[in-house]
């Protein structure tokens, strides 16, 4: 096995509902997670701030 480069470090934590908040090591702002548009459609719910659901990175991560 090779040698390990990297490893992440991230804390999430509910906030309310849907929403989640991501402490990722070494960057001092937090990301949000959550629902909008037909997700938050989907699953019957109305949060009070819509943000990014965590398929929406991801997707981007791979198209990126």
């Amino acid at each position: 096995m090779g040698e390990i480069v990297h490893q992440s470090h991230i804390t999430i934590t509910r906030k309310n509902g849907p929403t989640r908040i991501a402490q990722i090591r070494g960057f001092s702002e937090p990301v949000y997670y959550g629902v909008h548009g037909g997700i938050k459609k989907f699953y019957g719910v109305d949060p009070e701030e819509e943000h990014a659901a965590t398929l929406d990175h991801v997707v981007g991560a791979v198209g990126g």
